[in-house]
């Protein structure tokens, strides 16, 4: 049976499935906060998307690392139905012709919940820039309406994503680019949190330039994950500190050329070994550099005893543990499901700090600017 590539039939349903999902969070902000004001409630929920935005990653790397992304092969239903339910008969089919393959109940049920709460989220962050845009117009906002429509703007994108994900059948370069907008989400929230309640944090110029960098060095490690977790190549080096018994295994570049499907390379042709090997190595490579630089920060900061900064860099240092952990207990133990779905959630919780840091800092700056020089009065005569 041919499916269509995209049907919009059961969107309807599914998005208001989401937004009924979404009024349940939503409500119960309004009724704890009302009474504070309309920046006390947004922030709230605020803080509350970005804590089921962190959930929403964990669940996008289960979806991808159970081989459910293609549980319902077309988008944004399943089979043309808003739920497996009714697409119960095309799943028995492709279920019966392949008992492990991509199409399973189980699968379906996986990937649809993911759909599920992506909408839902969309209905928060929706409800947010609406709110944020009255109260602005009404001086009611301490902040910018413009970090929520940004946002929301920015959850079309990753939703467009989500669907390329399906369509094009797990293009490399694609789900990558899925997983590092489902982070750039997550730290637009968090630094719309923080703007809410600025917590100044002094820097001395050094950490101040060194902050940013290494949050690029994350970002770019987060990418070369993604890249592996893709590509499936976790389990090319099944041995650790070495890498099929040698420091430097024989590798092909041919891992990173970015236009081309799944487990092929860019001639069509299929994908050597030996570029997953090279996948894999140059993820161990980064980490190399990341973890140093992460828990050199950290140090830095912790030495500095502002308590702006205690907590994010205790984070860093418990993260950057726990993605050290959890990323050689993938390459002895065989890549466990739990363990993969946990480096992720470390890698969001890195994002997330350097995030707040970020915007601590940011919040210090402006405050400097923003306060005026005291003059200085001349002495008295005679004195």
């Amino acid at each position: 049976m041919s499916v269509p590539v995209v049907d919009l039939g059961p969107a309807a349903a599914i998005l208001g499935a989401g937004l009924v999902i979404a009024a349940v969070p939503a409500l119960w902000v309004w009724l704890r906060h009302r009474r504070r004001g309309s920046g006390s409630v947004l922030r709230a929920l605020t803080v509350l998307t970005l804590v089921l935005v962190f959930d929403l990653i964990l669940l996008g790397a289960f979806t991808r690392l159970s081989d459910s992304g293609l549980g319902c092969p077309d988008w944004p239903g399943c089979y043309g139905h808003a739920s497996p339910i009714g697409a119960r008969a095309q799943i028995d089919s492709a279920q019966a012709q392949s008992p492990t393959g991509p199409v399973t109940h189980t699968k379906a049920w996986i990937e649809m919940a993911h759909r599920y709460s992506a909408t839902a989220i969309g209905g928060l962050i929706l409800a947010l820039a609406i709110a944020s845009v009255v109260a602005a117009r009404r001086g009611r906002l301490p902040i910018s309406p413009g970090w929520s429509v940004a946002t929301l703007l920015w959850v079309g994108v990753q939703g467009a994503f989500g669907a390329w994900t399906v369509t094009m059948k797990l293009y490399p370069a694609i789900v990558t680019a899925h997983l590092l907008g489902g982070m750039a989400l997550l730290a637009l929230l968090a630094a719309q949190s923080e703007v809410y309640a600025p917590r100044p944090l002094g820097l001395g110029p050094g950490l101040r330039r060194a902050l940013p960098v290494v949050g690029i060095l994350v970002v770019g490690q987060v990418a070369l994950g993604g890249w592996v977790s893709t590509n499936y190549a976790v389990l090319a080096c099944t041995d650790f500190p070495t890498c099929q018994g040698t420091w430097w295994p024989l590798m092909d570049a041919a891992g990173f050329a970015l236009l081309r499907p799944l487990g092929r390379d860019a001639d069509g042709g299929f994908l050597p070994f030996a570029a997953l090997t090279a996948i894999h190595v140059a993820h161990r490579l980064g980490a190399l550099l990341v973890v140093p630089a992460v828990l050199l920060l950290a140090w830095r900061l912790l030495a500095g005893r502002d308590p702006a900064a205690r907590g994010p860099a205790q984070a860093l240092v418990g993260a950057v543990i726990w993605q050290a952990a959890t990323g050689i207990g993938n390459v002895v133990l065989g890549w466990p499901l739990a363990a993969a779905v946990a480096h992720t959630g470390g890698a969001a919780v890195l994002v997330t700090a350097l995030t707040v840091l970020l915007m601590r800092a940011r919040a210090a700056s402006v405050t400097t600017r923003a306060t005026p020089a005291r003059p200085v009065r001349a002495p008295a005569l005679g004195s």
